[in-house]
């Protein structure tokens, strides 16, 4: 499922602004409890230094986020204002009670249960507050249309078109209907392709009740292939699908399926991990990058860097960096001439010697390749690169391979399914066999890794990689 990016980055943002209004409530309540107002009326019986103050502070604060994260309040789905106040009251609450707990076993000064009091009413005070003007900014945008979903309905019953209508006069929800078709066929696939490619379709809405099942199964199966998300409403394959969300529109239940753990917050965290993963790798691999970069240069010259088009999330074509490890006159580049006679001699090549069947081969003892290739290649260093291509978003560090756009175009429908996310620069397949994985064992891991991803996961891939790397198998 693809989540908009406009909730991913309200999303994003809750994180830092509570941190924030919780600081600021706990600091409000210091400032109060010394306040001439207060000290008046409950005199001050000892001091409380403000320096051991703030440490407490953002310990404390830390601590409530942890309760805000276990309460659901950094969930990716939008919740209504009264569900939302009820959780940061419970999350607060909760958090007062571990600082009271703390005070009392502690047996510190009198004064400062003033202060936990205060601390616990400012702190939903603020905290709702940011979240109210986040809401609101956000309502704003949507009533501008802005980071809309757009949505094709299949089905012309009364609920399909209440659900319309709603989704017409409440742009709050989020979606802008394209088209209604009055039931799934070759025309309406033809007319969603087009859609797709003039103004992008996020969602097709189920929502005929008397569609034959061979045709609904085709029609999940065009959303998968086509890297649509699929919407159905609540009376449709009750039972078919276990990973799913409901929301509700012009009363009637629908059913969202989601594809994959790698959804609202999991993206977030898997993007955090790739930055923070490839700068550290940019900076620790820099010198054996230069010194891969010399030697290919005194051997065949410049350029040194291969930029190779690959199809990345979505069928997104992309450049993909590597140290070039061929000869200059057998490359194949947007940077290299001759491609057409270059393309013939790589098919002669993978007629006579590539190991792999299906749409991706792979070569062995290819002879295009140069002795500082070989070596590159042996031990992955020709894919160092790489992580540049994870710093600008077109590549995660862990997910499925990219392949090139000719290879992609053979796909069958079930393949395209590893497009779904971003493409890795190693991944389960990578470290269950590399090259000697027949393509379909490829796909069915890859296919495994969607629909199970978890940060754990994404950690244990990319320790073992270096192993595998070790150990050498499946490297031509």
């Amino acid at each position: 499922m693809r989540i908009r990016r406009i909730d991913l980055t309200f999303t994003a943002l809750l994180i830092p602004l509570d941190f924030v209004a919780l600081f600021c409530a706990g600091l409000a309540a210091y400032l109060l409890r010394f306040s001439r107002f207060v000290t008046e009326v409950l005199p001050v019986l000892q001091d409380v230094p403000f320096r051991d103050y703030l440490r407490t502070v953002g310990t404390f604060v830390v601590v409530w986020m942890v309760l805000f994260a276990l309460a659901g309040l950094y969930s990716s789905r939008p919740r209504k204002a009264w569900n939302e106040f009820g959780r940061i009251v419970l999350a607060c609450t909760a958090g007062a009670m571990i600082l009271i707990a703390t005070v009392f076993f502690r047996r510190e000064l009198a004064t400062s249960r003033f202060i936990v009091l205060a601390v616990w009413g400012l702190s939903i005070v603020f905290v709702l507050v940011v979240r109210l003007i986040l809401r609101a900014i956000r309502h704003l945008l949507l009533k501008a249309r802005i980071g809309h979903r757009h949505v094709v309905i299949i089905g012309m019953s009364k609920t399909a078109e209440g659900i319309a209508r709603e989704y017409a006069h409440r742009p709050i929800l989020g979606f802008t209907v394209l088209k209604q078709f009055d039931g799934w066929d070759e025309e309406a696939k033809r007319a969603i392709i087009k859609l797709q490619k003039t103004q992008g379709v996020d969602v097709v809405l189920l929502a005929d009740p008397e569609l034959p099942k061979e045709r609904a199964l085709d029609l999940i199966a065009f959303t998968e292939e086509h890297h649509i998300t699929f919407h159905y409403l609540a009376d449709f394959f009750a039972a078919a699908f276990t990973n799913i969300e409901v929301s509700t529109a012009a009363g009637a239940p629908i059913i969202e399926v989601k594809r994959t753990p790698l959804d609202g917050w999991g993206r977030i965290a898997k993007r955090a991990f790739d930055i923070v993963f490839a700068v550290l790798l940019i900076l620790i691999t820099l010198p054996v990058v230069l010194l891969a970069m010399i030697a290919i240069m005194i051997e065949d010259g410049l350029p040194v860097i291969f930029q190779n088009i690959r199809v990345g999330e979505r069928g997104d074509p992309f450049k993909l960096y590597k140290l070039r490890s061929m000869y200059r006159k057998y490359s194949i580049g947007p940077q290299f001439e001759d491609a057409a006679k270059k393309l013939k001699l790589e098919k002669e090549l993978i007629a006579k010697q590539s190991i792999k069947g299906g749409p991706v081969y792979k070569i062995a003892n290819d002879p295009r390749i140069t002795t500082v290739g070989r070596f590159l290649r042996r031990w992955s260093l020709d894919e160092l690169l790489q992580f540049w291509n994870v710093l600008k978003g077109d590549m995660s560090i862990v997910g499925p391979r990219p392949h090139q756009p000719r290879e992609v175009a053979k796909y069958l429908p079930h393949h395209r399914r590893v497009l779904a996310i971003r493409p890795g620069i190693t991944g389960l397949a990578q470290i269950s066999g590399r090259s000697d994985l027949e393509f379909e064992d490829e796909v069915r891991l890859d296919t495994w890794y969607i629909e199970n991803w978890s940060l754990f996961l994404d950690l244990y891939i990319a320790l073992k990689t270096p192993f595998t790397i070790l150990y050498r198998k499946g490297v031509y």
